[in-house]
């Protein structure tokens, strides 16, 4: 047994005796079903805190020569799968965490000038193989790929290989192409084409940032990929399910209307609803809800994204923190942290680091929860956006002033919100206006689901602010006018039957018509109680 070879289960077995332990171990039954097949190599990239470590730890222990995790396994849930024994503790593994190992070797740096990262990497790996192989090692051997070519030559065995962190070099350095370009040869060489393909029997690796690309191609395009884009078969494992958030509620006496709220948002069409492990276990443990995950990347690090307004990004993210959501294309992204050319590829870098949820669906993004929104706006609140934080701040009001039908009160803030954004908002149609509005009722959040251009009866609905399940607040049917009347927006609501679409909805119903006249610069508002 040793660090980087053959490791043991010590690191799993502290998670699965842990008392907020959540079984995903169905995961090795994907990972076995791709040994002895074409291409056994997988690549999953998720967010930090969304049970990355744990999942290579898991593989480590599963598949390690240097540990027998027999009755460490037993009760959880692929033990009782038919191949659990045919593939336990019977591998020759290679485990790397790259951010440990590039911490370590820039220590070594300190000391001698001349260590470079990938040889250290690489030096680290060879000298326990030598221990293990030594009359399959010299001692001048310096490439990784070719002492596990060598190895598989002179004995025929394969070896499994674990790397976590795995874009480490890539998001710590980002500038430094010459280590990158160095380390992506020596990726190349253990995991693309022969002689890799006689030494693999399988690679799983892990990191934020799905595999880097030159122009148009992977460099390691032999991979399968399962990203926060496209998560395919891993989905379910990226993080808790709803089933299982729901299970942790019911045993620990805590809110799942409260945990839905802050941790919902992100969804996959093949795993439904899915949670930051993370922030439950932490809001679990603590007995509070919170910004948990978030506190991991600091708000810096979005402040600096967003900073860069790509192709109007700042808009784009005022109408996500007002509830709704932004078509976008996630294909010319090159996964990595600098190469950045318009809104979609820092948007698509949001989504892989958990900062926005993708709807692979519509092909739209959105704030997934009031965890990262609160980061959101720690973020905005520190770059300077006052028009946008005054405008939250009076959301709270607006939403009371709307519930309570005062539509003096209305028209005034919603002019308010207008004047205060109209130099760093475009806003001179219903589009802008809908941005703007929905901004204004950033505080609804908390309570509402906000849907924009409902279908509903002969037409859609401007903007639909839906209760969620634990509110006892009334829906809202919002109908924006440009030069038109108040009054006619609600006469719009009434005639095309917009209600129509809330057939199923049981509470109270609220018509609000908001009109804006260009020449006076006036808002006028009606609101009604809609009768079922």
């Amino acid at each position: 047994m040793g660090i980087y070879l053959n490791p043991g289960n010590e690191q799993f077995t502290v998670s699965v005796n842990s008392e907020l332990y959540v079984d995903k171990t169905e995961l090795i039954q994907y990972t076995n079903s791709r040994i002895g097949k074409d291409r056994p190599l997988i690549c999953s990239s998720r967010p930090r805190r969304f049970g990355k470590t744990m999942a290579v730890t898991m593989l480590a222990a599963y598949y390690s020569k240097g540990c027998s995790s027999e009755q460490l396994f037993a009760g959880l849930k692929i033990s009782e799968n038919e191949f659990f024994q045919k593939h336990l503790n019977r591998y020759n593994v290679i485990f790397l965490d790259i951010q440990w190992m590039y911490g370590n070797a820039l220590e070594e740096m300190k000391r001698n000038s001349s260590v470079k990262v990938v040889s250290y990497i690489q030096e680290q790996v060879i000298a326990e193989l030598k221990k293990e192989y030594p009359e399959c090692v010299r001692d001048t051997d310096i490439s990784l790929p070719s002492v596990l070519a060598n190895i598989n030559d002179l004995t025929k065995e394969q070896f499994i290989i674990i790397i976590d962190e795995w874009d480490c070099l890539f998001r710590e350095d980002k500038n430094n192409e010459k280590l990158q370009k160095e380390y992506i040869n020596l990726l190349r060489g253990l995991f693309k084409g022969t002689p890799s393909g006689a030494f693999l029997k399988l690679a799983y690796i892990t990191g934020i940032l799905p595999i880097k690309k030159y122009g148009t191609q992977s460099a390691l395009n032999n991979f399968r990929e399962h990203t926060m884009v496209s998560p395919r078969q891993m989905a379910e494992y990226v993080g808790f399910t709803e089933t299982e958030v729901k299970t942790l509620c019911e045993e620990y006496d805590m809110s799942f209307e409260e945990m839905q709220r802050w941790y919902d948002g992100y969804f996959f069409e093949t795993a439904g609803h899915v949670y930051s492990p993370n922030s439950v276990i932490e809001a679990v443990d603590s007995r509070e809800f919170g910004n948990y995950w978030s506190g991991t990347e600091t708000y810096e690090s979005l402040m600096m994204y967003i900073a860069m307004n790509y192709d109007g990004l700042r808009q784009l993210i005022v109408d996500m923190l007002g509830g709704g959501r932004c078509s976008i294309d996630v294909e010319s992204f090159q996964n990595d942290i600098t190469s950045f050319h318009s809104a979609d590829d820092v948007i698509t870098l949001l989504i892989h680091m958990g900062y926005l949820a993708y709807d692979n669906q519509t092909k739209e993004v959105l704030i997934p929860n009031e965890e990262v929104r609160s980061a959101f706006i720690r973020a905005v609140k520190n770059d300077g956006w006052d028009a946008v934080m005054k405008a939250i701040d009076a959301s709270e009001a607006l939403l009371k002033a709307t519930l309570a039908m005062d539509e003096k009160a209305v028209a005034r803030m919603i002019q308010e919100v207008h004047m205060q954004n109209c130099a760093s908002l475009v806003y001179n149609n219903e589009i802008s206006l809908s941005s703007v509005i929905a901004l204004a009722y950033y505080s609804a959040c908390k309570d509402y689901t906000l849907i924009r251009e409902m279908p509903a009866g002969n037409g859609f609905s401007d903007m639909v602010f839906l209760p969620k399940r634990a509110s006892l607040k009334p829906a809202l049917v919002l109908e924006l006018k440009w030069d038109k009347t108040a009054e006619g927006a609600i006469s719009q609501i009434k005639n095309k039957e917009y209600v129509s679409a809330l057939k199923e909805y049981r509470g109270n119903i609220l018509l609000v018509g908001i009109s804006y006249e260009k020449k006076s610069k006036k808002h006028q508002c009606r609101i009604e109680k809609f009768e079922m």
